[in-house]
C-alpha cells in the first residue's frame, strides 16, 4: 500500500513539474541562465494575486464552491512565485561565487605551470 501511494505521488509529481507552465518557467529560472531572472518573475505573482483575489470574492457573494480551489490554486502559485525571487539571488551569488573560485585556482595553476622553477612566482 505505502509503495502504491508513493508511486502515485511520484507520477503525479512528475506530470506537474512536466505540463503546468508555472513549474516549467521555475525550473527554467532555476537554470545558471536563468538564475538572473528570478526577482523580475515575481512580478508573475500579481495575477496570481487577482485571480485569487476575483475567485474568492465570487464565491463569497454566492458563486459555486468549486471557486475556493482556484483560489487555493492561485495563492500556491504565487507564494512560489514570491519565493523563488530571493531564492534565485542566493543561488546566484552562490554560483558566482564559486565561478570565482575556480578561476582564481585556474589562474593560480597556470602561474604554477608556467614558471615552476621560480620561487617568487608559487602560490
Amino acid at each position: 500500500m505505502f509503495r502504491l501511494i508513493w508511486t502515485l505521488s511520484v507520477r503525479t509529481r512528475d506530470y506537474l513539474h512536466r505540463y503546468m507552465p508555472s513549474n516549467r518557467l521555475l525550473a527554467a529560472i532555476r537554470t545558471r541562465r536563468g538564475l538572473k531572472w528570478g526577482i523580475p518573475a515575481m512580478l508573475v505573482a500579481l495575477p496570481y494575486i487577482l485571480i485569487a483575489s476575483i475567485c474568492s470574492t465570487s464565491a463569497a457573494d454566492g458563486g459555486p464552491g468549486w471557486l475556493h480551489f482556484i483560489v487555493l490554486w492561485a495563492c500556491w502559485n504565487a507564494l512560489k512565485f514570491i519565493i523563488m525571487g530571493p531564492v534565485s539571488v542566493v543561488l546566484l551569488i552562490r554560483t558566482r561565487l564559486r565561478e570565482a573560485a575556480i578561476r582564481r585556482h585556474q589562474r593560480r595553476d597556470s602561474l604554477v605551470e608556467a614558471s615552476p622553477r621560480d620561487p617568487a612566482l608559487r602560490v
